[in-house]
């Protein structure tokens, strides 16, 4: 099912499966930033990621001597959410264990997901509440996909991702099958110069660029428009940028992460797994980012 909410100034569609925005819109303009999913290119939107960011070897990982199953960014972004409140500028929805989820997260939790709108800005909030009695061991993300271009007569390279603070990111290393090597190395680029990243479709023929070592927003504006997106994401350690490889494929997504894909050629324990959050009997914890457009 589809949710809608607006304010003055923006209008967002959600749908219950993933708890994924479909659609954000600036009413002044009625222009649509969001990717709206077509399957030339990439099938999603806006996957929310949980409880890993990206892919596990062999889609497996250990725990306490068992092995499990998962799929690349886990499960919660292909699972039907509860709606557990609508306000006039908010939604929430609920995914707690289930037998499907334990037979491949041995864990019982909750987790709410929450759009606020606040003016042109909508913040999505991730709560997770360990409701085990042992550690609950997650990592969250986002991964939303923005048009580009956003309006008539421009072209992909009129845009730019520009840093709101300077910073030397560094990029992780990835093997050519999108696991992590272990080492950062000084992202130098011909396309990156001062805090901005040019946008060109080649940036992505090796797939995504992850960084770390980054300041906490980033904006994607045209040179031609003005138009734009902000996102701000104090919670998270890593950011990505990505669209289908080899391709023409007219967005960008934009991918704050806590985490990264396990190590090439290793099955993680998940006990011993990179940058995972290690969440106490009945604890919550909290994790945003906010989108801004214009």
């Amino acid at each position: 099912m589809i949710y809608t909410i607006e304010n003055d100034k923006i209008r967002i569609s959600v749908t219950d499966m993933g708890a994924e925005m479909t659609s954000l819109i600036l009413k002044e303009t009625g222009v649509e930033y969001l990717w709206q999913a077509d399957p030339t290119y990439w099938t999603g939107h806006a996957y929310n990621l949980f409880p890993i960011c990206g892919r596990l070897w062999e889609g497996k990982y250990t725990y306490q001597g068992k092995t499990y199953e998962m799929n690349l960014h886990g499960f919660a972004r292909k699972t039907a959410y509860e709606l557990a409140e609508q306000t006039d500028t908010s939604l929430t929805f609920r995914l707690t264990d289930s037998d499907v989820t334990y037979a491949q997260y041995p864990f019982r939790f909750e987790l709410l997901l929450t759009y606020t709108l606040e003016g042109a800005s909508v913040v999505t909030t991730f709560r997770v509440e360990n409701k085990d009695e042992k550690e609950l061991i997650y990592a969250v993300g986002g991964h939303p996909g923005f048009n580009v271009p956003l309006a008539d007569g421009e072209t992909y390279t009129d845009y730019s991702i520009t840093f709101a603070a300077p910073c030397q990111p560094k990029a992780l290393c990835m093997s050519e099958t999108c696991y992590y090597l272990g080492e950062n190395t000084p992202f130098i680029n011909d396309k990156f110069a001062g805090q901005t990243l040019s946008l060109d479709h080649h940036l992505f023929d090796n797939d995504a660029i992850f960084l770390t070592d980054i300041a906490k927003e980033v904006t994607l504006k045209s040179a031609v428009s003005g138009r734009f997106v902000t996102v701000t994401y104090p919670d998270m350690k890593y950011l990505g940028f990505w669209h289908k490889p080899q391709t023409e494929a007219p967005y960008v997504c934009i991918e704050p992460w806590t985490s990264v894909p396990a190590d090439d050629g290793k099955v993680d324990d998940l006990e011993t797994k990179r940058d995972m959050f290690h969440l106490a009997s009945g604890g919550v914890n909290k994790h945003e980012f906010t989108i801004t457009i214009g």
